[in-house]
């Protein structure tokens, strides 16, 4: 995956959001207005706007399954803020936003000049409880390559680690990485209920497309708590 364009545009990205309910829809829209003519600036990524809820499927199609866990899950945890995310394999130590919801329905997006810091949606489920906690977080920015610039690569198995308010550490274990075209987002296999604590780490990915000024994937890490410790 390569880094931010020459111009250090921030790019925002598109996906379905639905924690509590699903159907928000996740969208990061692009807010250059001179999109890089370099070619190597056809895979990075985010800032963070999410918009009202796209049309769901019809009722005669069976949505897809939550990703399941590659193995037992540890139980999961209390509600508690997550305060730090770490990511050793990818290099990734960066604190947490708030992300909430504007007048008109969106979530507002994390500050699109900061290129460590992820952004979790605060009336979601937070990390290490039951259910699909999900964070998003931006590849490049204004100032370059930000957090999530490697987030694809990624692999099974992979320890994730969110540190808590409550002075907890929830590891997570890489179950899969997926790219979906932002055209057939899959909702329901993102952010379905799950009967155990589990986690979404979100970007952009893909082409870069100049004329929609966005990228056409997203980038969707599943993974699914493994255990917990005190800080």
């Amino acid at each position: 995956m390569t880094g931010g364009p020459a111009s250090g545009m921030p790019r925002l990205l598109r996906a379905g959001m639905g924690a509590a309910a699903v159907g928000l829809l996740l969208i990061y829209n692009s807010v250059d207005t001179e999109p890089s003519t370099d070619s190597t600036a056809t895979q990075a990524a985010p800032p963070a706007a999410i918009a009202p809820a796209a049309p769901g499927p019809s009722a005669a199609a069976t949505p897809p399954p939550a990703a399941a866990p590659a193995a037992p899950a540890a139980p999961a945890l209390k509600r508690a803020k997550p305060a730090r995310l770490r990511i050793p394999q990818i290099a990734v130590d960066a604190p947490f936003t708030e992300l909430t919801l504007g007048p008109g329905g969106q979530l507002n997006a994390p500050p699109p000049d900061d290129k460590n810091l992820v952004g979790w949606y605060r009336d979601g489920v937070t990390p290490g409880e039951r259910g699909s906690a999900v964070v998003a977080g931006h590849v490049d920015t204004t100032k370059g390559p930000a957090v999530f610039l490697l987030l694809s690569l990624l692999l099974p198995g992979n320890k994730v680690e969110v540190a808590r308010a409550d002075g907890t550490v929830a590891v997570f274990s890489v179950d899969s990485v997926e790219t979906f075209a932002k055209d057939a987002f899959p909702d329901q296999k993102v952010y379905g209920k799950t009967p155990d604590a589990q986690l979404r780490l979100i970007t952009c990915g893909g082409t870069y497309d100049k004329k929609r000024r966005d990228y056409l994937d997203n980038v969707v890490v599943f993974a699914h708590l493994e255990s917990s410790h005190k800080a």
